[in-house]
């Protein structure tokens, strides 16, 4: 068992008393990050994440100098290398009266550092559409629950169709965005979806590289036609080898282009 995951309120520890209200009230919303040695990739991006997110939940500014020194010391008491998780929410948040101006607390949380696995993906597609989908707010609920749909169908997680029937449309996985191969260029499927740093950060290093990329709807009708697809998120990369019946064989050369164009984000200090 490895040692508990490092937990700050505010800059300090956090206690189950404190935690009482994030507990019981569903209302907030959060940022994922891997950090090495201290520093962390696309970290502007995760504080601009937590800025925007905070004003349209609570109409409240957010001290992103800050949380970022909370950042700072969350991964310094972990050791350096962690994965961290900076949720803001309220203690004083009613939803009685949910106009109600408030102070946000910002809970740190660092735990075990985490890579995702070498295996490819099996993914099932599953009719879901997330709510208010531009932010990441911690109504996590369905997403999970369709991921454990998916495993208990044998697959190693969920791929999210919105729309029926020629409507349908791709639009992103439990936890992370999904991207294409047609043999020619990286597709990102248009859709209803929360936009990833992970994903933000691929489509800058491909442009810098000279990848030719598309922004369109894909349907599940066309998925055979593609050459091949990845999972990215705050974790890192993942081949995916199969969305329902539909199998891709591996296309090493689309993985190292994504692995060199994600490397283009340098690495900075919390």
């Amino acid at each position: 068992m490895g040692a508990p995951p490092v937990l700050l309120l505010n800059g300090v520890a956090a206690g189950a008393a404190a935690l009482g209200a994030l507990a019981q009230v569903n209302y907030g919303h959060f940022t994922s990050l891997q950090v090495r040695a201290g520093a962390a990739q696309g970290l502007a991006l995760h504080l601009a994440r937590l800025e925007s997110a905070t004003a349209e939940l609570f109409d409240a500014g957010l001290d992103t100098a800050a949380v970022r020194a909370w950042m700072r010391q969350a991964a310094a008491a972990a050791g350096g290398d962690c994965s961290l998780r900076v949720t803001v929410f309220s203690r004083r948040f009613d939803h009685r009266e949910p106009l109600r101006p408030v102070e946000v607390d910002v809970l740190v949380a660092a735990s075990a550092p985490a890579q995702p696995p070498a295996r490819p993906l099996r993914v099932q597609s599953r009719p879901f559409a997330r709510p208010v989908p531009h932010l990441k707010h911690v109504g996590t609920f369905p997403l999970f629950h369709h991921r454990r749909q998916a495993l208990r169908a044998g697959f190693d997680d969920a791929l999210f169709v919105v729309g029926e029937g020629a409507a349908a449309r791709i639009a992103e996985g439990s936890v992370w965005n999904a991207g294409f191969w047609d043999g020619a260029r990286v597709v990102w499927p248009e859709a209803p979806a929360l936009r990833g740093t992970a994903e933000r950060l691929l489509q800058a290093g491909l442009e810098a590289e000279g990848v030719a990329q598309a922004w369109r709807p894909v349907a599940p009708a066309e998925l055979p036609a593609l050459r091949g697809a990845f999972a990215a998120n705050a974790t890192g990369l993942q081949a995916i080898a199969a969305i329902d019946a539909v199998a891709y064989a591996p296309v090493p050369e689309l993985l190292a282009v994504l692995v060199r164009a994600l490397a283009r984000t340098p690495w900075e200090p919390l």
